[in-house]
């Protein structure tokens, strides 16, 4: 079912999902440096759509291994340092100003790093499972692995091949990022958490399945969010 709610409409992933999205608990905003999706008018409006809808909201950016993925993808050291860096300034000024101008009181909408969240118990278990899962589960390496491979075929110049070196740190990147894909509200405490991004989870055809293996936790869920046709942020 597409609900068109403001300037966004949510489709979430399953029928859990959609319990979830109406219970309204807590959501997960993930916005990604670097990406022009993400201006800052649009993080603000997502901030909006989130205070409107559930009792917490947290703006996610990710802040963990910008650098070695510049730095793999073959720019120099200090460049890859350099570009980082001014990347991170940006989508943690633009995350920061959306909470704030949504709820000055910090008390339901925050801005929080990715790498604020590795020293909570709960995710680095998680985080150790996902490591040792990249090893010992083929479904889950298999899956990881196209995600990667779909990843640097866009980055990199036609009929070029992925280093190893490049795969390793989109790997690291992908098992940062997951934790918060499988078990939200074990990591912050919450009663059930709902991820909200602008594409499909590329994990959540595996997270979602019926039967044993990796899957995400009954309390936590995954919703596309997108702008309603004819909405955009130049306002």
């Amino acid at each position: 079912m597409k609900v068109a709610t403001g300037l966004f409409q949510a489709q979430p992933y399953t029928q859990q999902c959609e319990v979830i999205a109406k219970e309204g608990a807590h959501a997960v905003i993930g916005v990604s440096s670097g990406n022009s999706y993400f201006s800052a008018q649009r993080v603000i409006d997502l901030a909006c759509w989130g205070a409107a809808h559930f009792a917490q909201v947290d703006l996610i950016y990710t802040d963990l291994f910008v650098g070695e993925m510049f730095e793999a993808l073959g720019y120099p050291a200090d460049d890859a340092r350099r570009k980082a860096v001014k990347n991170l300034r940006g989508v943690r000024a633009k995350a920061t100003a959306a909470a704030q101008a949504v709820d000055p009181t910090g008390s339901r909408v925050r801005a929080r790093a990715l790498s604020e969240l590795t020293a909570i118990p709960a995710y680095q278990d998680i985080h150790g499972n996902l490591v040792a899962l990249l090893e010992g589960d083929p479904e889950f390496r298999a899956t990881c692995d196209a995600l990667v491979g779909t990843f640097l075929s866009a980055k990199l110049l036609h009929g070029q091949t992925a280093t190893r070196r490049q795969h390793e740190v989109c790997l690291k990147y992908v098992c940062a990022e997951a934790p918060l894909f499988l078990d939200t509200p074990a990591i912050l405490g919450v009663p059930s958490s709902l991820n909200c991004y602008h594409q499909l989870l590329p994990m959540a055809e595996l997270l979602y399945a019926r039967g044993a293996g990796l899957r995400a936790s009954r309390n936590q869920g995954h919703v596309v969010i997108t702008p309603v046709e004819g909405q955009h942020d130049e306002r």
